[in-house]
Protein backbone atom coordinates (compact mmCIF):
# COMPACT_ATOMS: atom_id res chain seq x y z
CA UNK A 1 0.00 0.00 0.00
CA UNK A 2 1.52 3.29 -1.00
CA UNK A 3 2.14 5.77 1.92
CA UNK A 4 0.33 8.89 2.48
CA UNK A 5 1.00 12.24 4.33
CA UNK A 6 -0.70 12.58 8.03
CA UNK A 7 -2.02 15.93 5.94
CA UNK A 8 -3.96 13.50 3.87
CA UNK A 9 -5.12 11.08 6.50
CA UNK A 10 -6.81 14.29 8.36
CA UNK A 11 -8.72 15.07 5.07
CA UNK A 12 -10.00 11.87 4.87
CA UNK A 13 -10.87 10.89 8.58
CA UNK A 14 -11.92 14.37 9.67
CA UNK A 15 -14.87 15.52 6.92
CA UNK A 16 -16.11 11.62 6.64
CA UNK A 17 -15.95 11.11 10.53
CA UNK A 18 -18.38 14.66 10.14
CA UNK A 19 -20.44 13.01 7.92
CA UNK A 20 -21.16 10.17 9.16
CA UNK A 21 -22.16 12.16 12.57
CA UNK A 22 -24.64 14.34 10.32
CA UNK A 23 -26.25 11.92 8.39
CA UNK A 24 -25.95 9.04 10.32
CA UNK A 25 -26.37 9.12 13.76
CA UNK A 26 -29.57 10.09 14.94
CA UNK A 27 -29.59 12.49 18.60
CA UNK A 28 -32.67 13.22 20.65
CA UNK A 29 -34.43 16.78 20.26
CA UNK A 30 -37.73 17.57 21.24
CA UNK A 31 -38.58 14.24 22.40
CA UNK A 32 -37.83 12.75 18.84
CA UNK A 33 -34.32 10.99 17.81
CA UNK A 34 -33.56 13.20 14.79
CA UNK A 35 -30.19 12.78 12.76
CA UNK A 36 -28.61 16.58 13.01
CA UNK A 37 -29.40 17.89 9.72
CA UNK A 38 -32.81 16.91 10.04
CA UNK A 39 -32.60 18.99 13.05
CA UNK A 40 -30.79 22.04 11.56
CA UNK A 41 -33.58 21.85 8.81
CA UNK A 42 -36.67 22.10 12.06
CA UNK A 43 -34.44 24.68 13.24
CA UNK A 44 -34.39 26.73 10.11
CA UNK A 45 -38.13 26.46 8.80
CA UNK A 46 -38.94 26.75 12.68
CA UNK A 47 -37.43 30.38 12.85
CA UNK A 48 -38.50 31.10 9.12
CA UNK A 49 -41.77 29.25 9.18
CA UNK A 50 -44.21 32.23 7.89
CA UNK A 51 -42.26 33.02 5.29
CA UNK A 52 -41.19 29.42 3.90
CA UNK A 53 -44.06 28.91 1.61
CA UNK A 54 -43.23 32.18 -0.13
CA UNK A 55 -39.66 31.81 -0.19
CA UNK A 56 -40.96 28.09 -2.09
CA UNK A 57 -43.29 29.66 -4.34
CA UNK A 58 -40.67 31.79 -5.34
CA UNK A 59 -38.62 29.72 -6.29
CA UNK A 60 -40.99 27.21 -7.86
CA UNK A 61 -41.79 30.15 -9.84
CA UNK A 62 -38.37 30.89 -11.18
CA UNK A 63 -37.99 27.47 -12.22
CA UNK A 64 -41.44 27.35 -14.83
CA UNK A 65 -40.12 31.00 -15.76
CA UNK A 66 -36.54 29.76 -16.66
CA UNK A 67 -37.04 26.42 -17.71
CA UNK A 68 -39.79 27.92 -20.40
CA UNK A 69 -37.25 30.58 -21.50
CA UNK A 70 -34.76 27.76 -22.18
CA UNK A 71 -36.81 25.56 -23.80
CA UNK A 72 -36.86 28.58 -26.56
CA UNK A 73 -33.57 28.29 -26.77
CA UNK A 74 -32.58 26.20 -29.57
CA UNK A 75 -30.09 23.77 -28.31
CA UNK A 76 -27.09 24.61 -30.14
CA UNK A 77 -27.60 28.71 -28.77
CA UNK A 78 -27.17 27.32 -24.88
CA UNK A 79 -23.94 27.64 -24.04
CA UNK A 80 -22.90 24.11 -21.65
CA UNK A 81 -23.07 25.77 -17.82
CA UNK A 82 -24.47 25.05 -15.09
CA UNK A 83 -27.62 27.69 -15.43
CA UNK A 84 -28.33 25.23 -18.58
CA UNK A 85 -28.14 21.99 -16.89
CA UNK A 86 -30.47 23.61 -14.05
CA UNK A 87 -33.22 25.11 -16.36
CA UNK A 88 -33.29 23.26 -19.84
CA UNK A 89 -35.27 20.20 -19.40
CA UNK A 90 -37.42 18.50 -21.63
CA UNK A 91 -40.90 20.13 -22.61
CA UNK A 92 -42.71 17.45 -20.13
CA UNK A 93 -40.62 18.37 -17.37
CA UNK A 94 -41.30 22.34 -18.42
CA UNK A 95 -44.75 21.68 -18.53
CA UNK A 96 -44.22 19.39 -14.36
CA UNK A 97 -42.41 22.49 -13.42
CA UNK A 98 -44.87 25.23 -14.72
CA UNK A 99 -48.07 22.45 -13.06
CA UNK A 100 -46.14 22.65 -9.64
CA UNK A 101 -45.70 26.89 -9.71
CA UNK A 102 -49.24 27.10 -10.54
CA UNK A 103 -50.55 24.94 -7.86
CA UNK A 104 -48.21 26.50 -5.33
CA UNK A 105 -49.81 29.92 -6.45
CA UNK A 106 -53.07 28.58 -5.92
CA UNK A 107 -52.47 27.01 -2.42
CA UNK A 108 -50.15 30.14 -1.02
CA UNK A 109 -53.23 32.59 -1.85
CA UNK A 110 -55.50 29.96 -1.26
CA UNK A 111 -57.33 30.80 -4.20
CA UNK A 112 -59.39 28.90 -7.24
CA UNK A 113 -60.49 25.22 -6.20
CA UNK A 114 -60.52 24.04 -2.61
CA UNK A 115 -59.41 20.55 -3.66
CA UNK A 116 -56.26 22.04 -4.37
CA UNK A 117 -55.40 24.18 -1.37
CA UNK A 118 -57.03 22.62 1.46
CA UNK A 119 -55.04 20.79 4.53
CA UNK A 120 -55.26 17.33 2.82
CA UNK A 121 -53.82 18.38 -0.41
CA UNK A 122 -51.50 21.49 -1.71
CA UNK A 123 -51.72 22.38 2.11
CA UNK A 124 -50.16 19.41 3.18
CA UNK A 125 -46.98 20.29 0.96
CA UNK A 126 -47.03 24.08 1.31
CA UNK A 127 -47.96 25.01 4.88
CA UNK A 128 -45.60 26.62 7.40
CA UNK A 129 -44.73 22.72 8.23
CA UNK A 130 -45.81 21.09 5.08
CA UNK A 131 -43.41 18.58 3.22
CA UNK A 132 -42.32 21.40 0.89
CA UNK A 133 -41.48 23.68 3.15
CA UNK A 134 -39.43 20.82 5.17
CA UNK A 135 -37.43 19.88 2.27
CA UNK A 136 -36.84 23.25 1.18
CA UNK A 137 -34.66 23.43 4.55
CA UNK A 138 -33.63 19.95 4.36
CA UNK A 139 -31.95 20.42 1.21
CA UNK A 140 -30.22 23.18 2.05
CA UNK A 141 -27.90 21.86 4.62
CA UNK A 142 -28.11 18.31 2.91
CA UNK A 143 -26.70 19.64 -0.75
CA UNK A 144 -24.05 21.96 1.45
CA UNK A 145 -22.97 19.12 3.64
CA UNK A 146 -23.30 16.13 1.70
CA UNK A 147 -19.77 16.48 -0.45
CA UNK A 148 -18.23 15.30 3.65
CA UNK A 149 -20.12 11.74 2.32
CA UNK A 150 -19.10 11.98 -1.48
CA UNK A 151 -15.82 13.72 -1.87
CA UNK A 152 -13.53 12.60 1.09
CA UNK A 153 -12.87 8.76 0.30
CA UNK A 154 -15.50 7.45 2.67
CA UNK A 155 -17.17 5.75 -0.52
CA UNK A 156 -14.23 4.30 -1.99
CA UNK A 157 -13.47 2.76 1.54
CA UNK A 158 -17.09 1.34 2.37
CA UNK A 159 -17.34 0.38 -1.44
CA UNK A 160 -14.28 -2.24 -1.74
CA UNK A 161 -15.18 -3.75 1.67
CA UNK A 162 -18.50 -4.59 0.81
CA UNK A 163 -18.57 -5.25 -2.90
CA UNK A 164 -18.70 -8.96 -1.85
CA UNK A 165 -21.88 -8.54 -0.18
CA UNK A 166 -23.69 -6.17 -2.34
CA UNK A 167 -22.80 -7.25 -5.62
CA UNK A 168 -23.70 -10.59 -5.40
CA UNK A 169 -26.91 -10.33 -3.63
CA UNK A 170 -28.70 -7.12 -4.93
CA UNK A 171 -26.85 -6.74 -7.67
CA UNK A 172 -25.17 -3.04 -6.58
CA UNK A 173 -21.55 -1.61 -5.96
CA UNK A 174 -20.16 -2.09 -2.36
CA UNK A 175 -20.52 1.78 -2.08
CA UNK A 176 -23.93 2.07 -2.47
CA UNK A 177 -24.41 0.56 1.26
CA UNK A 178 -23.40 4.04 2.44
CA UNK A 179 -26.52 5.52 0.29
CA UNK A 180 -28.71 2.46 2.00
CA UNK A 181 -27.37 3.05 5.78
CA UNK A 182 -28.09 6.49 5.29
CA UNK A 183 -31.29 6.20 4.42
CA UNK A 184 -32.50 3.70 7.00
CA UNK A 185 -30.60 5.61 9.75
CA UNK A 186 -31.05 8.96 8.16
CA UNK A 187 -33.89 9.63 6.16
CA UNK A 188 -35.09 7.82 2.34
CA UNK A 189 -34.65 11.32 0.14
CA UNK A 190 -31.20 11.77 1.56
CA UNK A 191 -31.06 8.28 0.29
CA UNK A 192 -32.45 9.30 -3.20
CA UNK A 193 -30.38 12.53 -3.23
CA UNK A 194 -27.08 10.90 -2.97
CA UNK A 195 -28.19 8.04 -5.03
CA UNK A 196 -29.12 10.47 -8.47
CA UNK A 197 -25.57 12.24 -7.21
CA UNK A 198 -23.03 9.06 -7.33
CA UNK A 199 -25.41 8.34 -10.93
CA UNK A 200 -24.57 11.57 -12.09
CA UNK A 201 -20.91 11.60 -11.36
CA UNK A 202 -20.72 8.02 -13.45
CA UNK A 203 -19.98 5.67 -10.46
CA UNK A 204 -22.97 3.88 -10.60
CA UNK A 205 -24.63 2.56 -14.16
CA UNK A 206 -28.26 2.77 -15.26
CA UNK A 207 -29.59 -0.61 -13.43
CA UNK A 208 -27.52 -0.18 -10.43
CA UNK A 209 -28.75 3.20 -9.82
CA UNK A 210 -32.57 2.65 -10.80
CA UNK A 211 -32.09 -0.62 -7.94
CA UNK A 212 -30.82 1.52 -5.14
CA UNK A 213 -33.21 4.73 -5.59
CA UNK A 214 -36.44 2.05 -5.75
CA UNK A 215 -34.92 -0.55 -3.37
CA UNK A 216 -32.60 0.90 -0.38
CA UNK A 217 -34.21 4.54 -0.37
CA UNK A 218 -35.80 3.24 2.95
CA UNK A 219 -38.11 4.61 5.40
CA UNK A 220 -36.26 6.19 8.63
CA UNK A 221 -36.42 4.50 12.40
CA UNK A 222 -37.47 8.03 13.26
CA UNK A 223 -40.77 7.70 11.18
CA UNK A 224 -41.52 4.41 10.89
CA UNK A 225 -41.59 5.08 15.06
CA UNK A 226 -43.93 7.66 14.40
CA UNK A 227 -45.83 4.85 11.68
CA UNK A 228 -46.46 2.42 14.47
CA UNK A 229 -47.68 4.94 16.95
CA UNK A 230 -50.13 5.99 14.33
CA UNK A 231 -52.23 3.03 14.35
CA UNK A 232 -51.96 2.54 18.41
CA UNK A 233 -49.66 -0.50 18.03
CA UNK A 234 -46.37 1.18 19.86
CA UNK A 235 -45.65 -1.46 21.95
CA UNK A 236 -45.40 -3.89 18.97
CA UNK A 237 -42.69 -1.24 17.46
CA UNK A 238 -39.52 -4.21 17.82
CA UNK A 239 -41.63 -7.03 15.83
CA UNK A 240 -42.91 -3.98 13.54
CA UNK A 241 -39.51 -3.08 12.52
CA UNK A 242 -38.19 -6.41 12.14
CA UNK A 243 -40.75 -7.57 9.89
CA UNK A 244 -39.94 -4.06 8.00
CA UNK A 245 -36.20 -5.19 7.73
CA UNK A 246 -37.03 -8.57 7.11
CA UNK A 247 -39.07 -8.08 4.07
CA UNK A 248 -37.52 -5.49 3.02
CA UNK A 249 -34.10 -7.72 2.75
CA UNK A 250 -36.42 -10.33 0.74
CA UNK A 251 -37.80 -7.58 -2.02
CA UNK A 252 -34.27 -6.02 -2.32
CA UNK A 253 -32.85 -9.57 -3.58
CA UNK A 254 -35.86 -10.61 -5.85
CA UNK A 255 -36.54 -6.86 -7.45
CA UNK A 256 -33.17 -6.43 -9.24
CA UNK A 257 -33.97 -10.22 -10.30
CA UNK A 258 -37.61 -9.19 -11.98
CA UNK A 259 -39.20 -6.62 -14.55
CA UNK A 260 -38.76 -3.27 -15.34
CA UNK A 261 -35.23 -3.35 -12.88
CA UNK A 262 -33.76 -6.52 -14.51
CA UNK A 263 -34.06 -4.57 -17.99
CA UNK A 264 -32.16 -1.75 -16.77
CA UNK A 265 -28.96 -0.89 -19.33
CA UNK A 266 -25.87 -2.08 -17.87
CA UNK A 267 -24.49 1.11 -18.55
CA UNK A 268 -23.30 4.58 -17.19
CA UNK A 269 -24.65 7.61 -17.67
CA UNK A 270 -21.95 8.91 -20.53
CA UNK A 271 -22.88 5.66 -22.47
CA UNK A 272 -19.46 3.76 -20.67
CA UNK A 273 -20.43 -0.17 -20.89
CA UNK A 274 -20.52 -1.81 -17.19
CA UNK A 275 -17.27 -3.84 -16.68
CA UNK A 276 -17.10 -4.84 -13.47
CA UNK A 277 -13.80 -4.01 -12.20
CA UNK A 278 -14.36 -2.82 -8.61
CA UNK A 279 -14.76 -6.43 -7.75
CA UNK A 280 -10.87 -6.95 -8.75
CA UNK A 281 -7.85 -6.74 -5.94
CA UNK A 282 -4.77 -5.81 -7.03
CA UNK A 283 -2.19 -8.27 -6.18
CA UNK A 284 -0.80 -8.33 -2.75
CA UNK A 285 -4.14 -5.99 -1.38
CA UNK A 286 -6.80 -7.15 0.62
CA UNK A 287 -10.20 -5.30 0.37
CA UNK A 288 -9.13 -2.90 3.56
CA UNK A 289 -6.40 -2.18 2.30
CA UNK A 290 -7.40 -1.70 -1.40
CA UNK A 291 -10.58 0.37 -0.03
CA UNK A 292 -8.11 2.65 2.37
CA UNK A 293 -5.69 3.09 -0.31
CA UNK A 294 -8.74 4.45 -2.57
CA UNK A 295 -10.43 6.24 0.42
CA UNK A 296 -6.50 8.27 0.67
CA UNK A 297 -6.44 9.02 -2.79
CA UNK A 298 -9.37 10.48 -2.77
CA UNK A 299 -9.08 12.70 -0.04
CA UNK A 300 -5.88 14.00 -1.09
CA UNK A 301 -7.38 15.27 -4.09
CA UNK A 302 -10.08 16.88 -2.84
CA UNK A 303 -8.11 19.41 -0.66
CA UNK A 304 -9.74 22.49 -1.57
CA UNK A 305 -12.66 23.45 0.52
CA UNK A 306 -14.08 26.67 -1.70
CA UNK A 307 -14.40 23.74 -4.17
CA UNK A 308 -16.29 21.59 -2.11
CA UNK A 309 -18.25 24.33 -0.85
CA UNK A 310 -19.18 25.22 -4.48
CA UNK A 311 -20.30 21.81 -5.41
CA UNK A 312 -22.66 21.66 -1.81
CA UNK A 313 -24.55 25.16 -3.25
CA UNK A 314 -24.84 23.60 -6.55
CA UNK A 315 -26.17 20.30 -5.08
CA UNK A 316 -28.68 22.78 -2.91
CA UNK A 317 -29.84 25.05 -6.34
CA UNK A 318 -29.96 21.36 -8.10
CA UNK A 319 -32.39 19.99 -5.69
CA UNK A 320 -34.62 23.46 -5.23
CA UNK A 321 -34.75 23.88 -8.81
CA UNK A 322 -34.92 20.48 -10.41
CA UNK A 323 -36.71 18.35 -7.67
CA UNK A 324 -39.12 20.31 -5.63
CA UNK A 325 -40.98 21.29 -8.35
CA UNK A 326 -41.97 17.56 -9.09
CA UNK A 327 -42.81 16.58 -5.57
CA UNK A 328 -45.45 19.94 -5.60
CA UNK A 329 -47.15 18.99 -8.98
CA UNK A 330 -47.05 14.96 -8.66
CA UNK A 331 -48.09 15.17 -4.76
CA UNK A 332 -50.45 17.90 -4.83
CA UNK A 333 -52.41 15.31 -7.78
CA UNK A 334 -51.90 12.09 -6.12
CA UNK A 335 -53.54 13.48 -3.21
CA UNK A 336 -56.24 15.36 -4.58
CA UNK A 337 -57.28 12.12 -6.27
CA UNK A 338 -56.66 10.38 -2.93
CA UNK A 339 -59.07 12.78 -0.90
CA UNK A 340 -61.77 13.35 -3.31
CA UNK A 341 -62.31 10.42 -5.91
CA UNK A 342 -63.08 6.73 -5.28
CA UNK A 343 -59.97 5.89 -8.08
CA UNK A 344 -58.13 4.23 -5.00
CA UNK A 345 -61.38 1.85 -3.46
CA UNK A 346 -61.77 1.00 -7.70
CA UNK A 347 -57.78 0.40 -7.32
CA UNK A 348 -57.93 -1.47 -4.28
CA UNK A 349 -60.65 -3.85 -5.29
CA UNK A 350 -58.04 -6.70 -6.61
CA UNK A 351 -56.38 -6.89 -3.21
CA UNK A 352 -59.43 -7.51 -1.54
CA UNK A 353 -59.38 -11.14 -2.72
CA UNK A 354 -56.08 -11.47 -1.74
CA UNK A 355 -56.14 -10.34 1.72
CA UNK A 356 -59.08 -12.40 2.80
CA UNK A 357 -57.19 -15.65 1.37
CA UNK A 358 -54.25 -14.13 3.77
CA UNK A 359 -56.89 -14.17 6.56
CA UNK A 360 -56.66 -10.72 7.19
CA UNK A 361 -60.28 -8.88 9.00
CA UNK A 362 -61.71 -6.22 7.40
CA UNK A 363 -60.23 -6.92 3.84
CA UNK A 364 -63.67 -4.90 2.18
CA UNK A 365 -61.47 -1.65 4.32
CA UNK A 366 -58.02 -2.47 4.27
CA UNK A 367 -58.21 -3.29 0.40
CA UNK A 368 -57.97 0.62 -0.57
CA UNK A 369 -55.11 1.38 1.79
CA UNK A 370 -52.87 -1.08 0.08
CA UNK A 371 -53.06 1.54 -2.96
CA UNK A 372 -53.59 4.88 -1.43
CA UNK A 373 -50.10 4.43 0.27
CA UNK A 374 -48.64 5.48 -3.52
CA UNK A 375 -49.86 9.25 -3.15
CA UNK A 376 -48.20 9.48 0.21
CA UNK A 377 -46.64 6.66 2.62
CA UNK A 378 -48.59 8.27 5.61
CA UNK A 379 -51.88 8.34 4.41
CA UNK A 380 -53.01 4.45 4.76
CA UNK A 381 -52.78 4.54 8.59
CA UNK A 382 -54.01 8.18 8.76
CA UNK A 383 -57.29 6.50 6.77
CA UNK A 384 -57.17 3.38 9.02
CA UNK A 385 -57.95 5.18 11.54
CA UNK A 386 -61.36 4.62 12.65
CA UNK A 387 -61.86 2.69 9.26
CA UNK A 388 -60.14 -0.63 11.15
CA UNK A 389 -60.60 -1.68 14.63
CA UNK A 390 -58.36 -5.31 13.93
CA UNK A 391 -54.91 -4.88 15.75
CA UNK A 392 -53.97 -7.59 13.02
CA UNK A 393 -54.94 -5.60 10.11
CA UNK A 394 -53.72 -2.25 11.43
CA UNK A 395 -49.97 -3.68 12.12
CA UNK A 396 -50.40 -4.80 7.99
CA UNK A 397 -51.32 -1.76 6.96
CA UNK A 398 -48.43 0.25 9.08
CA UNK A 399 -45.97 -2.51 8.12
CA UNK A 400 -46.91 -2.20 4.43
CA UNK A 401 -47.40 1.22 4.12
CA UNK A 402 -43.50 1.41 5.02
CA UNK A 403 -42.41 -1.62 2.95
CA UNK A 404 -44.09 -0.12 -0.28
CA UNK A 405 -41.75 2.30 -0.55
CA UNK A 406 -42.79 4.25 -3.39
CA UNK A 407 -44.62 7.78 -2.66
CA UNK A 408 -45.38 9.87 -5.05
CA UNK A 409 -45.68 13.13 -2.60
CA UNK A 410 -41.94 12.02 -1.40
CA UNK A 411 -39.44 9.66 -2.90
CA UNK A 412 -41.17 8.47 -5.76
CA UNK A 413 -41.39 12.21 -6.60
CA UNK A 414 -37.70 12.81 -5.79
CA UNK A 415 -37.13 9.72 -8.19
CA UNK A 416 -38.87 11.06 -10.84
CA UNK A 417 -36.99 15.03 -10.44
CA UNK A 418 -33.80 13.24 -10.09
CA UNK A 419 -31.86 11.73 -12.70
CA UNK A 420 -32.00 8.51 -12.04
CA UNK A 421 -33.69 6.64 -14.83
CA UNK A 422 -37.38 5.36 -13.98
CA UNK A 423 -40.07 6.32 -15.30
CA UNK A 424 -43.60 7.17 -13.57
CA UNK A 425 -45.40 3.64 -15.13
CA UNK A 426 -42.10 1.74 -14.08
CA UNK A 427 -42.77 3.23 -10.35
CA UNK A 428 -46.45 2.16 -10.54
CA UNK A 429 -44.95 -1.17 -11.32
CA UNK A 430 -42.63 -0.99 -8.51
CA UNK A 431 -45.07 -0.41 -6.35
CA UNK A 432 -47.74 -3.37 -7.05
CA UNK A 433 -44.75 -5.49 -7.16
CA UNK A 434 -43.72 -4.51 -3.66
CA UNK A 435 -47.00 -4.65 -2.10
CA UNK A 436 -47.70 -8.03 -3.62
CA UNK A 437 -44.61 -9.60 -2.43
CA UNK A 438 -44.39 -7.99 0.61
CA UNK A 439 -48.02 -8.85 1.61
CA UNK A 440 -48.08 -13.01 2.28
CA UNK A 441 -44.53 -12.51 4.65
CA UNK A 442 -46.42 -9.57 6.57
CA UNK A 443 -49.76 -11.18 7.07
CA UNK A 444 -47.45 -14.39 8.29
CA UNK A 445 -45.83 -12.49 10.96
CA UNK A 446 -49.29 -11.00 12.05
CA UNK A 447 -50.64 -14.06 12.49
CA UNK A 448 -47.75 -15.10 14.48
CA UNK A 449 -48.29 -11.89 16.55
CA UNK A 450 -51.76 -11.71 17.41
Amino acid sequence: MKKFALSTWFYFLVPSILGILLFMIPMKYSGEWKIPIAIFADLLSGAIAPVMPWVATITLIIAALGSVVFLAIRGDKAKPSFITNLFKVSLFWTIVRIIGATLAVLTLLQVGPEAIWNENTGGLLLSETGLVTFLFTIFLFAGILLPLLLNFGLLEFFGTMMVKVMRPLFKIPGRSSIDALTSWIGDGTIGVLLTSKQYEEGFYTKKEAAIIGTTFSVVSITFSIVIIEEVGLGAYFLPFYGTVVLTGLILAFIMPRIYPLSKKKEEYIDGRPFTGDEEKLPEGYSAFSHGLENALTKANNSRSMVKTFSEGLKNVLDMWIGVIPVVMAFGTIALILAEYTSVFTILGKPFEPILSILGIPEAADAAQLMVVGFTDMFLPVILANGLITSELTLFVVATVSVTQLIFMAEVGGLLLGSKIPVNFFELVAIFLLRTIISLPIIAGVAHLLF
